[in-house]
């Protein structure tokens, strides 16, 4: 990306985010999820990072919440109340760490983790011990007074403890309380949230009545502390933790802030606690992920902090945020990115299938590239282009689905899909019944299963795992539509299927990744070119090699060969003219073409390795192997004829020196007895060899 293409990419983002943020803090509407909008906001935080010069003053990166309602008396924070930046994988809060650490010019040894809150931010003010004042967020400078509406929620205390009380309480804690004096005014900040339990309960009353359920407990809790009337945040069991401590009462490290919070009387989250390093922040925050269900509320990540108060007031803000502390958020079920393409995947009964090719991207823990349209009609219902920024949803272990487009995003550039009147397997013409479409030739849908088996075959890719149940299973969800399309697989695009895991999806992409360096002539066999078999292929690979390099690219192979001739290919010992013309006509093919183009873009590399010839024993003898041999298999006894310098051919004709008989020969033999070629048992074989 250009710094052009940047420039108009931030400009839509802030625009779309403003518009979001606008509706959800102000108006109270919630137009997109935390999670997609968490995924622009990330996006935007990343380009502007990229391109420090695109930052301007009104970016959503350099302001934090909403305009406050008019309807409350306005409060000016005595600090701003900024937020954090979003993290989503363990690269990134390495990333974070890094670039704090080449700031301030110091090493970070110790990080306190917290459970992050889906709940509503607030500040608490406290005179002479005495709660007098409690606000929101606002717009981080200024928020709204809902000092009533807090004073409902029964773990806000209305009074602090008395100097003796936290005294003892902070010996009690392991804290030295000699030097501490309670301060005239006390500023602290928290959280506001609903149980799950309790969240339950209201929606119960609310279908008791008939009246629209709430989405989500986050909701409810801002609703609740912004109405106007105390009464119906009393009616409703909001909790609340504190974890900031804003006044400096000689606290030294954040882990102080909460024992010192505890002594005065405030509620904190006993799960917090301190680590020593980056291993601690990723085992912290895993076990929370995978544990989240236990907790009687609702969490979407953990909040990392430098834990020394010093260090992370060096580290300063950049933006809307502090450097010294940041948000890593779990895995979310929802997420942005862009729809490369949207490609044809034809089924086994034939069946087109319409599947976005998507910017890859990372939803409920899996990284996907891919996401079913189900039909072509679900295209029309969302409105999908080729180029469209959409929303990705994944519950549970539900197949990744295209739920949203955002509109408001496009540059123009976006291409309409239109239903193809050809199949792209055969170029048949394509039929449509009911909401389905479908390729009018009956064997298409098989004939793509039997090529992509045979390509996956031990000859061939040996690409282990992959059956014939699990390619069926490939095709029907849209995940592949040709043989280049299985080095695309990534490990979240299969194990999203049902009876599909994470550690089965991983041994398939890691054996995937194995297999895309290949010898020549299994290459050429993998084609499923007609009429060229194992035998041929070495032909192929031994005469016409692309390049004298031992690796080389498809892109040689394919110079190489879409070149040759009939009359060149007919030259080469045991291929007539029948096979010289179908190798030929492969390579006039438009389908086969861009098919060897994709695996040039998917990074397959050839090796070429000439026969070792030991001795020209059997040099200018030509053999065919049949049935099975005792001493060694058929495949080891073709390897010895052509180590010898003698030729190995699938068919028995007159130019046939030897057909190689084992036991239970086939119509081989049968041929070599009707055209009188001679007949050797394996002991005669490898009498020859001698």
């Amino acid at each position: 990306m250009d710094n052009n293409e940047a420039k108009t990419r931030i400009e839509k983002l802030r625009k779309e985010i403003n518009k979001y943020r606008y509706a959800y803090h102000v108006l109270d509407k919630q137009l997109i999820s935390d999670e997609a909008l968490d995924s622009l906001k990330k996006e935007l935080f990343d380009l502007e990072l990229k391109f420090p010069d695109l930052i301007t003053p009104d970016s959503p990166t350099r302001r934090v919440g909403g305009e406050p309602l008019k309807a409350f008396k306005k409060v000016r924070h005595e600090e701003p109340m900024i937020s954090l930046n979003d993290t989503f994988s363990r690269e990134d809060v390495k990333d974070w760490l890094k670039r704090t650490e080449k700031f301030m010019g110091e090493k970070v040894k110790e990080f306190y983790c917290e459970l992050k809150l889906d709940g509503f931010s607030i500040e608490l003010t406290y005179e002479n011990g005495v709660f007098v004042e409690g606000s929101t967020r606002g717009n981080g400078i200024i928020g709204e007074n809902v000092t009533q509406n807090l004073k409902t929620v029964e773990a806000i205390p209305l009074t602090l403890f008395d100097k003796d009380e936290v005294e003892k309480n902070m010996k009690a804690l392991g804290l030295r309380a000699s030097s501490l004096a309670i301060p005239k005014k006390l500023v602290v900040r928290g959280e506001v949230f609903l149980t799950t339990k309790e969240f339950e309960r209201i929606n119960r009353e609310q279908g008791k009545k008939e009246e629209k359920l709430y989405a989500n407990p986050r909701n409810i809790a801002a609703g609740s502390i912004r109405q106007l009337d105390p009464k119906i945040a009393a009616s409703r069991k909001l909790d609340s933790y504190q974890y900031d401590l804003v006044t400096d009462v000689g606290q030294k490290t954040h882990e102080e802030e909460h024992l010192i919070l505890r002594a005065f009387g405030f509620k904190t989250n006993p799960h917090n606690k301190k680590v020593n390093s980056l291993d601690g922040i990723f085992t912290f925050r895993d076990h929370w992920e995978k544990n989240r269900k236990k907790l009687p509320y609702e969490i979407d990540g953990t909040v990392i902090i430098i834990n020394e108060n010093r260090l992370a007031a060096a580290a300063g803000v950049v933006g809307k945020a502090p450097r010294g502390a940041i948000a890593y958020k779990f895995a979310p079920k929802e997420k942005t990115t862009i729809v490369k393409d949207i490609k044809i995947q034809v089924g086994r009964t034939g069946v087109l299938t319409p599947v976005a090719v998507l910017e890859p991207v990372e939803v409920g823990g899996v990284r996907i590239s891919h996401a079913t349209l189900h039909n072509f009609d679900e295209i029309g219902r969302l409105g999908i282009k080729i180029g469209d920024t959409v929303v990705v949803s994944r519950a549970g272990d539900v197949i990744p689905q295209i739920t949203k487009v955002l509109v408001d995003l496009r540059t123009g550039k976006e291409k309409k899909f239109t239903v193809p009147e050809k199949c792209p397997v055969d170029g048949s013409r394509v039929i449509h019944e009911g909401a389905l479409y479908r390729c009018s030739n009956p064997k298409c849908g098989a004939r793509v299963k039997e090529s992509l088996s045979h390509f996956v075959s031990r000859h061939a890719f040996d690409i282990r795992g992959l059956g014939e149940e699990i390619i069926d299973r490939f095709l029907d969800e849209g995940l592949i539509a040709d043989a280049a399309d299985i080095f695309k697989l990534e490990k979240g695009d299969i194990s999203v299927l049902e009876r599909f895991g994470e550690k089965s999806a991983e041994n398939i992409t890691r054996e995937i990744e194995t297999k895309k360096t290949i010898k020549l002539e299994r290459f050429i066999f993998s084609l499923g070119i007609q009429h060229v078999g194992e035998e041929t292929a070495i032909l192929l690979a031994r005469e016409f090699p692309p390049s004298h390099a031992k690796t080389f690219s498809v892109a040689d192979f394919k110079k190489k060969f879409e070149n040759l001739s009939a009359e060149e290919v007919q030259k080469v010992s045991g291929i007539g003219p029948k096979v010289a013309e179908s190798i030929v006509n492969w390579f006039k093919e438009d389908r086969n073409i861009k098919l060897l183009c994709k695996f040039g873009d998917v990074d397959i590399k050839l090796e070429s390795e000439r026969e070792i010839i030991t001795n020209k024993k059997l040099k200018g003898k030509t053999f065919v192997v049949t049935g099975t041999l005792s001493v060694m298999s058929r495949d080891e006894a073709k390897q010895k004829i052509r180590s010898y310098g003698g030729d190995v051919s699938e068919s028995v004709s007159s130019k046939t020196s030897y057909v190689v008989a084992g036991e239970n020969p086939g119509s081989k033999f049968d041929k070599a007895k009707e055209l009188g070629v001679k007949i050797i048992t394996e002991r005669e074989f490898l009498e020859l060899l001698k």
